[in-house]
């Protein structure tokens, strides 16, 4: 299996896309947030490039759907649900629709719409995405979403451990670029205390900074969640990968 990172999605070329898996990354906090919202029971995340996308199309579907998102960390006016992953509890959001707009994340996914397949990648559910990637047997590129045009960190860590998991499965990797050898090392160095360096990070300082210090260690919790999600076109949403 050939596995290249791609630390901004601005970096991200055709041939990185083309008949390859694309995981994405926000570890804080958008890919996250997806996986904490399916484990809670929502149903599909409709994905929107922006704020005024997702109340435009609320309008068109006012029923049983929920509005998630953030501008500058916080939730926008109106919105039901900010980008916090432990916001979510399935006695609340079980069986809703999400519609979904953050400033990193969401734009990832929107800038990997022409992968032959496309996954949503977390720290908490690393090792589950291994598993996915090696049931689909194809070369695979994990895209960091970065934090306003700058390389995160904890989005690399992210691609870091979705690495490490696929190497103890077994699976043969052969680094495409520097920055995967630089995702896995930089991951073996803080896998035994993720928290920290997560609060180290520009967007943990973000987070931390707009009281949302909780959300840390949500984040940095490792291999919590046996959740795939798995991006589909035409709506552009997120629904849960079922491996056969």
């Amino acid at each position: 299996m050939n596995v290249d990172v791609v630390l901004l999605p601005s970096q991200l070329d055709r041939s990185q896309i083309a008949s390859r898996v694309v995981v994405v990354f926000d570890v804080l906090r958008a890919t996250t947030t997806t996986i904490a919202a399916m484990e809670a029971g929502i149903r599909e995340i409709r994905i929107f490039v922006s704020i005024d996308a997702v109340r435009a199309a609320s309008k068109e579907s006012p029923e049983n759907r929920l509005l998630c998102g953030e501008s500058n960390c916080l939730p926008p006016e109106g919105f039901d649900l900010g980008n916090s992953p432990g916001a979510f509890s399935r006695s609340l959001h079980s069986d809703k629709t999400l519609f979904m707009s953050t400033t990193n994340g969401t734009r990832a996914i929107c800038a990997a719409t022409q992968a032959g397949a496309m996954l949503i990648g977390a720290l908490t559910n690393a090792s589950a995405v291994a598993r996915a990637l090696n049931t689909m047997q194809r070369d695979v590129t994990l895209l960091c979403a970065g934090t306003n045009g700058r390389v995160a960190m904890e989005d690399i860590l992210g691609a870091g451990a979705v690495i490490d998991a696929l190497a103890q499965h077994q699976t043969t990797i052969h680094f495409d670029s520097d920055a995967a050898i630089l995702a896995k090392d930089l991951f073996d160095l803080h896998k035994t205390d993720l928290r920290t360096a997560l609060s180290r990070t520009m967007g943990g300082k973000n987070v931390i900074s707009t009281g949302l210090s909780e959300d840390i260690p949500f984040a940095s919790r490792l291999n919590v969640s046996n959740i795939v999600g798995q991006v589909l076109n035409n709506p552009l949403r997120v629904v849960q990968f079922l491996q056969n």
